[in-house]
């Protein structure tokens, strides 16, 4: 099922021409009204006649968090104030907050993306669609939502928190697509078999479009049999635009960009030079239609890569795999690169553990030390100590055969680790001079 056939099925000439067209309006929009780029690309040495088809991207600068930070508030807008609708922003705890713009052309393109998200996940004008991402500056709630009311859904706008009313609206109102963090939708799932439900014969709910943050593939498995339904990724970020940048469809075989809003490429975050297709490397996004507060290059620090060919469901947009992690948040234990999601992927994989686990990272001396909290399931016989040391074991062994590193690890109680109803924080950082 497509949203929007002309664009999801188009060739692979028209979808060039038409990205070569809009790149080439976008340089030109960009130079003359955001001082930013008319100073970067003149100090490249670039003029927007210089670039004639995305062939030529790479001879444009990237652009940074940094620079979003650093042209605080409205220095990155390429319209007044006049002409922005909406607004939203980071959280800016580490500096100054991204702040990004709309006019009603963007989130009527933004609701679009989305819409072509939900649309894959099986939605339609009869669906409903219950939106527990929160609401506010961040862009998921409201993003879900307009993508909900570009298609007729009738839309839900309950936010994230009071789980225990979630699961009866999803149950009273017959949802049948819920979408929130995919640690938010596994709390749902947990707290729904405590409350008597089994979610998968009370309850309609058939897809959850799930974001925000990583979900590794033992994640995925586990909310989808807890709740019976089929986990959909949806990628963005709110510098772009937010949801909506990427989704899958119900083939699962990569995510798809929306080709005619945003123009992806891969590259060594090194080296900072395009990789090839199928090679890891770091998202680069150019937004080829926004008004408010477009971007160049953006750096998304997002480590995925391109997936060859046409994906099984017909669409011709270009795929990329799910989010294998940051480089921001890569871990570097006794010098080998870990990603969160890695680990994740391991202890998925013990029936005898949830799918809830925090990163605990302290000093020990000179050297960094890891410690991985996990939590057993509510029928583990946790005072079998014979049991709790073999399952430490096992999962320590694991880590270390798949990842080539020496975790420690300790198991703790059901329930002991925090819930969270938005995202997830899986890493506590306690080393010296880092809290």
């Amino acid at each position: 099922m497509y949203y929007q056939p002309e664009i999801e099925t188009m060739s692979e000439e028209n979808l060039r021409d038409l990205q070569s067209e809009r790149l080439k309006e976008l340089v030109a929009y960009v130079y003359e009204r955001i001082p930013f780029y008319h100073q970067a690309f003149d100090e490249a040495g670039i003029s927007p006649e210089d670039i004639k088809s995305i062939d030529d991207i790479a001879r444009l600068p990237f652009t940074v968090k940094q620079d979003l930070r650093d042209g605080y508030p409205f220095k990155m807008f390429a319209v007044e104030n006049d002409e922005v609708v909406r607004i939203h922003s980071s959280s800016g705890t580490t500096g100054n907050a991204t702040v990004v713009g709309y006019t009603e052309q963007d989130l009527v393109n933004w609701g679009d993306c989305v819409a072509r998200a939900l649309v894959a996940a099986g939605a339609s004008t009869k669906s409903t669609v219950q939106v527990a991402y929160g609401y506010g500056l961040f862009t998921g709630g409201l993003g879900a939502h307009r993508g909900g009311e570009a298609i007729g859904c009738t839309v839900i706008p309950i936010s994230s928190g009071n789980t225990r009313r979630q699961i009866q609206l999803l149950d009273d109102f017959n949802t049948d697509i819920l979408c929130c963090t995919p640690s938010y939708a596994l709390h749902i799932a947990e707290s729904a078999l405590e409350e008597g439900y089994k979610p998968a014969d009370d309850l309609q709910v058939s897809a959850a479009v799930l974001g925000a943050e990583p979900c590794s593939e033992g994640m995925r498995n586990e909310i989808e049999e807890k709740l019976g339904l089929k986990v959909h990724d949806i990628y963005g970020l709110s510098e772009v635009m937010g949801p909506g940048v990427a989704w899958e469809c119900d083939k699962q075989q990569g995510l798809h960009v929306c080709d005619d809003h945003f123009l992806v490429e891969i590259i060594d975050p090194d080296t900072l030079e395009p990789v090839e297709d199928g090679q890891w490397g770091e998202a680069v996004f150019t937004t080829l239609t926004k008004q408010a507060s477009p971007l160049i290059r953006y750096r998304t620090r997002d480590i995925t890569r391109i997936i060859k060919g046409r994906c099984a469901c017909g669409r011709a947009l270009t795929r990329i795999d799910r989010i294998a992690g940051r480089t921001d948040d890569m871990l570097i234990i006794r010098g080998v690169n870990v990603f969160p999601s890695q680990i994740e992927e391991v202890i998925t994989q013990f029936e005898e553990i949830t799918a809830q686990y925090e990163i605990i990272l302290k000093s020990k001396g000179s050297l960094d030390h890891v410690e991985l909290h996990v939590e057993t399931v509510p029928d583990f016989p946790f005072d079998e100590v014979r049991k709790l040391e073999a399952l430490k074991k096992d999962i320590a062994r694991e880590l270390k055969s798949n990842l080539q590193v020496a975790v420690e690890v300790k198991i703790v109680e059901p329930k002991t680790i925090g819930r969270s109803e938005g995202k997830a924080k899986r890493i506590i950082d306690m080393r010296e001079g880092r809290q």
